[in-house]
C-alpha cells in the first residue's frame, strides 16, 4: 500500500511539486480505484477541506500526463482514474451496475495483443474492455431480483 512519503517521491520523480491536493488525489485514487472526478473531489475535500472542482481537474490532468494516474473511459461511461499504471492491464465492466474490475494482461508483455495489421504504428499498448454482469448483478438476475 502506498503512503504519503511514497506519493511525495513519485511526484518529485516526475518533477511535480508536492502539494496537499496532489497527495490527496493520489491517496483517493489509490484507495478507491476506478473513481470518477466527483468521487475523487469528495474524498479530497474530506482530507484537505475546501478545494475547487477545477483544482482537482487540474491535478488529475497533471498526474495523468506524467503517468502517475491512468484515465479510463469505457464506452458510455464518465472518465475514471486509477493508480495502477504501466502494466497494460484491462478492465471488465458490469452492464447493469457499472462496477469496474481489473483484468490482468491476456498474453505476454505489453502490448498484450498482437494486432492483425499495425498500419505502420509502433504499438506499445492495447486496451481491452470486457463487458458483462458482475457477480452481484448476475446472481440477482438469476434470482429474479435487482441489485
Amino acid at each position: 500500500m502506498s503512503t504519503t512519503p511514497e506519493f511525495e517521491r513519485m511526484l518529485r520523480g516526475v518533477s511535480l511539486r508536492v502539494t496537499a491536493p496532489r497527495i490527496a488525489v493520489l491517496t483517493a485514487v489509490h484507495e478507491h480505484p476506478h473513481s470518477d472526478t466527483d468521487s475523487i473531489l469528495g474524498h479530497v475535500r474530506a482530507t484537505v477541506g475546501a478545494v475547487s472542482h477545477q483544482a482537482v481537474y487540474d491535478v488529475l490532468r497533471a498526474l495523468t500526463a506524467t503517468g502517475l494516474l491512468r484515465r479510463i473511459q469505457p464506452m458510455g461511461s464518465i472518465a475514471r482514474y486509477e493508480t495502477r499504471v504501466g502494466d497494460n492491464h484491462h478492465h471488465a465492466v458490469c452492464r447493469s451496475c457499472g462496477v469496474i474490475a481489473d483484468v490482468d494482461c491476456a498474453v505476454g508483455e505489453a502490448p498484450c495483443l498482437t494486432a492483425s495489421h499495425d498500419s505502420g504504428f509502433v504499438l506499445d499498448e492495447a486496451e481491452v474492455i470486457y463487458w458483462g454482469l458482475c457477480p452481484d448483478c448476475s446472481a440477482a438476475q438469476m434470482s429474479g431480483s435487482h441489485p
